[in-house]
């Protein structure tokens, strides 16, 4: 007997110990459940007590038998019955059946559909009423009605009272149901008042708007939950949906630089507003980069066609200005020589520049000292700005290198720290300052470029990035800002363009990995790869122990200093798995494909092979910050 089968037959006796007949019949009107006590009570024969058996069979057998009295219409009395099951009530009542027998009838519905019904013999308890009512002649016939009809609603109030627990029990789990569904949910699902004031949440606030109470904001205005910058952002949007129009839109929020999408939902009884807010940050983001992707395979196409020849005919006028500067030449015309090579050189440059749109970018990540960095593009920079214009570097950070491609954030800075510039000089007289500030924000590294200029014009805060775009008035070539923007995201960053009310503001948010560094122990069986990823990773830093097979880098795990292990997945004598005993990180490589179950259930990070200098870097630097045997881990 399978558990299943031994649970209903403790059912079915337990059942059969009751003394009161009981039925059960589902939605479809068909019995589900019955104890001996109802076969008995009715005198029904096996085939009427058997689970599947139909009501209206049932019920045509009592009426022919004349349970319910004599009918004239057979069929209508059995259709009757049936209509009044199919829309069934909570119900009490008594009878006198046929035989002189007293039943009292009790009905609920079940929260999966159907009903119950509980008869219970109550022929004693009227025998009694009517003895009472003959032979107490003390008694007046007024108490003795109030006594029975006390004693019908007692009976009627406790069959009301069941009826009420069990449509309390399914709405209580009904409502379970329903929360522990929105808390699922990957968005922050709300209700807040009139008063702004939050009288439902799902509690995903914090995964939506990062910084947010970790705790129920249930009670809290939005203002208190989310701050005063990201309420005055909804309130307009809150205003409109409480007059009773539907609100759809997307705010950045400030302090994580979030985009969040938010619908609002006016409650139909004018209490307010429902609220579901989800992240779409990642689908912003794929649809800048297709938008960019595509402006920059337009300029290619648009480019690609003149660019030979447009180079060529620049060699030929360089060559000749170049042979005409040589010559002795009034000092009118050989200014106007030297102007046409300034220009023609900026042309080479340009023209380098819209090549560089189509063509792919490669990351170079390496330990930098920011404050120097920074230094150095002040030092760059200073020669070229403005008369009147100051440059300050505020830099905030903790002391050691951060990963970072130096290269490619020098370029951006000078490009910003340049169109600063530029704003600056277009002033009458040119006169400001450009600040550079560089701090710490959670897991990001935050670098603005702020100038006291005229600030971002209302196009420019929506186009800047777009390759072309220019506000220079033909002076510039509209690629600054675009090329900014490319490096920032390839470098898993964001760029963000606003104005802080005395001038311009462009901020840069990169990764924030700090590097430290590692004595790693390298666990390869091929001589070729071990010795590739070896300068891979005394490139970055970092100190490094070899061993061939999994039996060699066992006897090694031990040894004081070393901080993490870097293995082949699949060894000649084992698998790299092995050594996740040793109580140190530890990250894999493999050529297996992602998808591989060997892959997948590793729980470690892995780096794919051949291995990538940038990605080995990123996540040194990460086993720096965290210990990565808390982190869920999929390919690294």
């Amino acid at each position: 007997m399978t558990i299943d089968e031994l649970h209903a037959d403790l059912t079915r006796s337990g059942l059969n110990l009751i003394g009161q007949a009981l039925s059960i019949f589902d939605a479809d009107l068909r019995l589900a459940v019955s104890n001996n006590q109802y076969k008995a009570m009715f005198d029904l024969p096996d085939a009427l007590t058997r689970p599947g058996t139909s009501f209206e069979d049932t019920i045509r057998f009592l009426v022919e038998r004349g349970e319910y009295g004599a009918q004239d219409d057979t069929d209508a009395a059995v259709a009757y019955r049936v209509e009044q099951a199919r829309t069934f009530q909570p119900h009490y009542f008594e009878r006198q059946r046929p035989d002189g027998q007293w039943i009292a009838v009790e009905g609920a519905p079940l929260g999966q559909g159907g009903w119950i019904t509980v008869y219970t013999d109550i022929t004693d308890i009227k025998r009694q009423e009517s003895l009472l009512r003959a032979r107490s002649e003390e008694l007046s016939g007024q108490v003795l009605d109030h006594a029975e009809r006390l004693s019908a609603a007692n009976r009627e109030l406790a069959a009301t009272n069941a009826a009420l627990q069990e449509a309390q029990r399914v709405l209580m789990r009904s409502e379970a149901r329903i929360r522990q569904v929105t808390e699922m949910v990957p968005a922050h699902i709300a209700h807040a008042d009139a008063d702004y004031r939050y009288t439902f949440s799902n509690l995903q606030q914090p995964m939506v708007f990062t910084g947010a109470t970790n705790q129920s904001i249930i009670g809290l205005t939005v203002e208190q939950a989310l701050g005063p910058e990201t309420f005055a952002q909804l309130r307009p949007f809150m205003d409109r949906a409480m007059t009773g129009e539907p609100q759809v839109f997307e705010i950045t929020h400030q302090p994580s630089g979030r985009r969040i999408r938010i619908a609002l939902t006016p409650d139909r009884t004018g209490q307010g507003v429902y609220a579901l807010s989800t992240d779409v940050s990642a689908e912003v983001e794929a649809r800048e980069a297709i938008s960019h992707a595509g402006k920059r395979s337009l300029a290619a196409r648009l480019t690609s066609g003149m660019a030979h020849d447009f180079g060529n005919l620049l060699t030929i006028i360089l060559g000749l200005q170049g042979r005409l500067a040589e010559q002795s030449l009034p000092a009118s015309a050989a200014e106007d020589v030297q102007a046409t090579l300034a220009a023609a050189r900026r042309g080479v440059t340009l023209l380098s520049r819209l090549a560089s749109i189509s063509l792919p970018r490669d990351l170079s990540f390496q330990p930098v000292n920011l404050p120097a960095l920074l230094d150095e593009v002040a030092a760059l920079a200073r020669p070229s700005l403005a008369e009147g214009v100051t440059l300050r570097l505020d830099c905030d950070l903790p002391p050691g290198p951060l990963l970072l491609d130096p290269g490619a954030l020098q370029d951006s800075l000078l490009n910003l720290i340049l169109n600063a510039n530029a704003a600056l000089a277009s002033l009458e007289p040119a006169w400001g300052r450009i600040s550079v500030t560089a701090r710490p924000a959670g897991g990001w590294l935050r670098i603005a470029v702020e100038d006291s200029g005229p600030g971002f014009s209302p196009e420019a805060l929506t186009r800047a990035t777009e390759p072309f775009f220019s506000t220079k008035q033909g002076q510039g070539s509209g690629l600054g800002l675009s090329m900014v923007y490319d490096q920032t995201k390839l470098a898993g960053g964001t760029l963000r363009l606003d104005n802080t009310g005395t001038g311009a503001r462009v901020t840069l948010r990169l990764p924030l990995r700090r590097v430290t560094r590692q004595m790693v122990l390298l666990v390869e069986d091929d001589d070729t790869i071990r010795t590739d990823v070896r300068a891979m990773l005394t490139s970055l830093g970092h100190a490094v122990i070899e061993a061939a097979s999994l039996t060699e880098a066992r006897a090694m795990t031990d040894l004081p200093g070393l901080t993490m292990i870097l293995s082949d997945l699949q060894l000649g004598d084992g698998l790299g798995l092995d050594l996740a005993g040793a109580g140190l990180p530890l990250v894999l490589m493999t050529a297996l494909p992602p998808g591989d179950p060997l892959r997948s259930d590793a729980g470690w990070p892995v780096i794919t092979k051949p291995v990538d200098p940038n990605r080995l870097a990123t996540v040194l630097a990460d086993v720096g910050c965290h210990d990565l045997r808390d982190r869920p881990q999929g390919a690294a």
